[in-house]
């Protein structure tokens, strides 16, 4: 799909204006990479992959909790969110696993073995990036996965399966778009109305809705059972969490995911819908860390 500049998109992201910016940048094969390492320099690490549209402050409350429970953390924006470089290069599951694989090597944490987080279209990227670059995983997480929809006409990587159709889609009515997709995705009204204003607040930048857009083209988030039966035969072990309210990838997929992840544990989150990281930091935190402390070496060859 053509690269596009949407009506409200009224920053740009240079050198000059990341200074007045959160968080860390570095430059990257793809381009610039916004990041926030924090944590105990000693402590296991812990990598973590977002979803469609989330920046990295969508991980604050977690990475509070990990780091106060002795992990470090390097939350970072994908290619397209927060304030990463719109990249004019494919969104697609190669483009974020390299991202991934880049970062953690340039930042030096491939010394000891990772432990990696994956949420919603994350998930797939972590899954994808675990299968790569298996003998650096000592651990896999993935949250509230996407993938596991059966394939519809109506997915958006078929719906939008033209560059014309889909460049029509995201400029006549992308906003819109994805502000219904963030209503859906948190169950406290009050805490949804927090993410959408951090997501809306790093989509004024220009290029943004495209790298949606783009990503929904190029990465299909339904039909995946390909990478999930072959990432339950990695040997890495696993955690499985959901949200007991998920309208986005609804708890009736979580018995199929046990099935093809074969998870080393698995955990339903009470009272919390598909951004659990984000509205139960506590609650991912608590399955989370003595998963990791039980497991510090890397995973047999």
């Amino acid at each position: 799909m053509k690269y596009f500049v949407a009506p409200g998109e009224d920053r740009r992201l240079t050198p000059g204006s990341r200074q007045a910016l959160r968080g860390s940048f570095v430059e990257l094969s793809d381009g610039v990479t916004h990041y926030e390492l924090k944590g105990p320099e000693d402590g296991d690490t812990v990598v973590m992959a977002g979803g469609l549209t989330i920046p990295l402050f969508y991980w604050d409350g977690l990475v509070a909790e990990l780091n106060a429970r002795g992990l470090r953390t390097p939350a970072f924006s994908a290619y397209g969110r927060g304030y990463s470089d719109r990249v004019r290069a494919r969104y697609d599951e190669n483009l974020f696993v390299r991202q991934l694989a880049e970062l953690t090597d340039r930042l030096g944490l491939t010394a000891r073995p990772l432990h990696l987080v994956g949420t919603s279209m994350g998930a797939l990227v972590a899954m994808a990036c675990a299968a790569r670059h298996r003998s650096s995983m000592s651990t896999l997480t993935v949250a509230g996965p996407a993938g596991l929809a059966k394939p519809r006409p109506t997915s958006p990587h078929r719906l939008l399966r033209s560059d014309l159709l889909a460049g029509l889609v995201a400029r006549r009515r992308g906003r819109r778009i994805l502000q219904r997709h963030l209503g859906h995705n948190v169950r406290d009204p009050e805490r949804g109305a927090e993410l959408t204003e951090m997501v809306l607040d790093a989509f004024r930048f220009e290029g943004s809705l495209h790298a949606v857009f783009d990503t929904l083209q190029h990465l299909p988030v339904s039909g995946r059972d390909d990478l999930f039966r072959p990432t339950g035969t990695l040997g890495i072990p696993t955690l499985l969490l959901w949200g007991e309210e998920d309208s986005v990838m609804p708890l009736a997929h979580f018995a199929p995911a046990r099935a093809l992840l074969k998870p080393r544990h698995h955990h339903v989150i009470p009272e919390c819908g598909h951004m659990a990281p984000f509205e139960r930091p506590r609650g991912v935190a608590d399955q989370l860390v003595p998963f990791v402390a039980a497991r510090s070496e890397r995973p047999d060859s």
